[in-house]
């Protein structure tokens, strides 16, 4: 038998993380019986269940008539007619979606959904409504991860529209402004009225400079649904970064090289979400982002005993988007 030699070549390959995308939209509605989580990945597949006369069927195809900007896949989960909504919704948050449509549009049950959604804390709810009363009564909730469409015909889903448009980019790379909605007509207001809508917390589609588009992008509060999807990028891209760490390697010590394991996984994020655009860069043209992890000499040792590290910070200039200009001239004569 021969002897073996001394050297040994060992080749991992090494997989990148994969792109945990925020982009799959959940219709939820009541139907005679409970039905489980499921996925379509086209229109055929969801006529197979639905008559093209339901409120499900209509919504789906308002999420995949946006040509080349629709998702690859959508979900529908329904509720038992007559049961209590809110008892229900906690369900839904154990599944794999981000963008949230009802098939209901009654002001408890958009309140249900937006106060459950609200307390998630990971999700974005898109709804429309034709009153502006109802309009009132939601932005009073001040939530910042309820969003809103005014339109005088809800009938075709203007707000799975605006998912099907927007909600498949990269997060960072877009703004909600200004989007075309496939199938949506405009709404024949002037300024004032809506500059009304928008006060009202909500947005609407309008035509300007001769294109149809959604008048604004914002959460019922006010925030930009881009940084709220930047947020939750973030959080979800981060945590699944380190949660790998954790189980690629026998052990990740308590020590400086250890820690810096746990910041190398943040700045991979931090350089992902610039090259989203997501975050500013300064004049020099380099991104504008610092991490700040303590030495493990600088950790509480009360952490330490409890294998836990806490001090781990980082902080970024986000791009944002420009919605309005003003442009001054001169001219000389």
């Amino acid at each position: 038998m021969a002897v073996r030699g001394d050297v040994q070549v060992i080749i991992n390959i090494l997989r990148p993380t994969p792109k945990t995308g925020l982009g799959r939209p959940l219709i939820i509605g009541a139907a005679a019986a409970a039905t489980e989580f499921k996925l379509y990945y086209d229109l055929d597949a969801v006529l197979e269940d639905f008559a093209n006369t339901s409120q499900i069927y209509k919504a789906a195809y308002a999420l995949f008539n946006q040509g080349s900007n629709s998702p690859e896949s959508i979900a529908v989960m329904q509720y038992k007619t007559g049961d209590p909504l809110a008892d229900w919704l906690p369900k839904i948050f154990s599944k794999d979606w981000y963008y949230l449509v009802s098939t209901s549009r009654t002001l408890a049950d958009v309140t249900a959904i937006g106060d459950a959604v609200e307390l998630d804390d990971s999700r974005l709810f898109f709804t429309a409504s034709s009153s502006k009363t109802d309009l009132a009564s939601i932005k009073a909730k001040k939530y910042t991860r309820t969003i809103t469409l005014y339109h005088e015909d809800i009938t075709n889903y203007p707000d799975a529209a605006w998912i099907g448009s927007a909600g498949q980019k990269p997060a960072g790379s877009l703004t909600w402004k200004f989007k075309p909605l496939k199938g949506i007509a405009p709404m024949d207001i002037t300024e004032t009225e809506m500059q009304a809508i928008h006060a009202l917390g909500a947005n609407t589609y309008v035509t300007k400079a001769g294109d149809d588009q959604t008048s604004e992008g914002v959460t019922v509060s006010g925030e930009y649904i881009d940084i709220m999807q930047c947020r939750d990028w973030l959080i979800l891209n981060i945590q699944l970064g380190v949660q790998k760490l954790f189980f690629r390697q026998d052990k990740v010590g308590f020590s400086n090289s250890g820690i810096a394991q746990i910041e190398a996984v943040v700045k991979t994020n931090l350089l992902r979400a610039d090259q989203q655009g997501m975050i500013a860069k300064g004049d020099d043209g380099l991104p504008l982002y610092s991490t700040d992890f303590k030495r493990r000499s600088e950790v509480d040792p009360a952490d330490r005993e409890k294998r836990e590290y806490n001090d781990a910070k980082f902080t970024f200039e986000l791009d944002g988007a420009i919605h309005k200009s003003k442009i001054t001239g001169l001219i000389q004569i």
